[in-house]
């Protein structure tokens, strides 16, 4: 049987929270265009700029070790994980993406902090710039959505 919503989650406001959001170098401008729709997000929906902290690293397959000292390190209520993976012609792609997701999944649950696995894992360097685009799916402000929800649980 499906079960079906008539009515969106309510989105809570932000203006108690502290977000991390940590975001690779690699494949650079479009995460750039996914973290800046992500951060407009956060701050329309109150969480203050001063509480928004960004953190640089590489690469994806950085992103657990990144999550994990940084949230020991200052305690965020939320972390958004941020990231673009277009596949090649290795199976480099397919480690990366299950071994980030793997190591992610095991940050949270042991240190008891949400990620939000905002990492685009596309066929196609198109397919990323339309996911990452607010003109196309927009994937940084229902990442930043999911966060905002997951930190007032």
């Amino acid at each position: 049987m499906e079960i079906k919503s008539k009515t969106k989650p309510s989105i809570p406001g932000g203006e108690d929270l502290n977000i991390l959001v940590i975001l690779p170098y690699f494949n650079e401008t479009i995460g750039l265009e996914l973290y800046q729709n992500t951060e407009e997000t956060l701050l329309q929906n109150g969480v203050k700029k001063k509480n928004i902290k960004l953190l640089r690293i590489p690469g994806a397959f950085e992103l657990p070790y990144a999550a994990q000292n940084e949230i020991k390190r200052s305690s965020p209520d939320a972390v958004i994980a941020l990231g673009v993976v277009i596949k090649g012609e290795t199976d480099h792609y397919d480690q990366v993406c299950d071994q980030t997701f793997r190591g992610l999944m095991d940050v949270q649950l042991k240190l008891e902090t949400p990620i939000i696995f905002g990492i685009l894992t596309c066929n196609t360097k198109k397919q990323a710039e339309n996911r990452a685009s607010s003109k196309g799916l927009n994937k940084g402000k229902s990442y930043a959505l999911a966060a905002l929800i997951q930190a007032n649980l």
